[in-house]
């Protein structure tokens, strides 16, 4: 076994870890579910491969990948030009002279022009571009579920496009969009007066509570 490998990536070993078991969770638990609504309005349960197709899955999914894109998107972008004092999560009040480790620089750097520029926002763009793509996911799955339940009840499902008018899936964004931001809000203020030794999100236990950056 190659432990130097382990070590090296340990941190996306275990987060990757943690987001398949959540996910299998999910998966098994949501099934369960959703057969059992299936059967109380008198329909046949599905099979299991059967479920990765439904609008709740895809609707449960995509919805919490959103939110989670958004937040770190904005995120990144937000921090570029805005600052809270003492907060290990924000640049320093003055700006300073960014430290670069010896080694290669990555090849748009090498290459310049269009292609350094491009790569200057390739994280914010594609974070947001993520974002994207989980909100067409989201709103396809929740609105396959939304015409499930109105065919269920007798009434006509909306179209696609009409479906954006829905309260509906704008409560299921929003109450995930304003959770994602509280929980950031919450490292950005308790970072400046709390700590955690040794972590990066964190400034070091010593520090003076009007320290800004870690």
């Amino acid at each position: 076994m190659n432990f130097g490998f382990l070590r090296r990536n340990g941190l996306s070993l275990v987060l990757v870890l943690l987001f398949l078991g959540s996910l299998a969770g999910q998966i098994v638990s949501g099934f369960s579910v959703l057969n059992d609504e299936r059967i109380e309005r008198g329909q046949p349960p599905i099979a299991p491969l059967q479920y990765f197709g439904q609008g709740q899955f895809l609707s449960a999914t995509f919805e919490n990948w959103e939110s989670e894109f958004l937040q770190m998107g904005l995120y990144v972008l937000l921090t570029v030009r805005l600052r809270q004092r003492g907060s290990a999560e924000s640049r320093p009040m003055r700006e300073e002279e960014e430290k670069i480790e010896p080694g290669q620089k990555p090849w748009p750097v090498r290459a310049g022009g269009l292609w350094r520029k491009l790569y200057a926002h390739s994280l914010s763009t594609a974070l947001l571009l993520l974002f994207a793509i989980a909100f067409v996911g989201h709103w396809q799955g929740s609105w396959r579920q939304f015409s499930e339940e109105t065919a269920a009840k007798g009434g006509i499902p909306p179209s696609a496009w009409a479906y954006l008018g829905e309260a509906q899936i704008w409560f299921e964004s929003f109450q995930n969009w304003q959770s994602e931001f509280l929980a950031v809000l919450s490292l950005v203020v308790l970072s400046i007066f709390l700590r955690q030794d040794k972590s990066p999100q964190s400034k070091p236990v010593e520090a003076p509570h009007s320290q800004t950056g870690a």
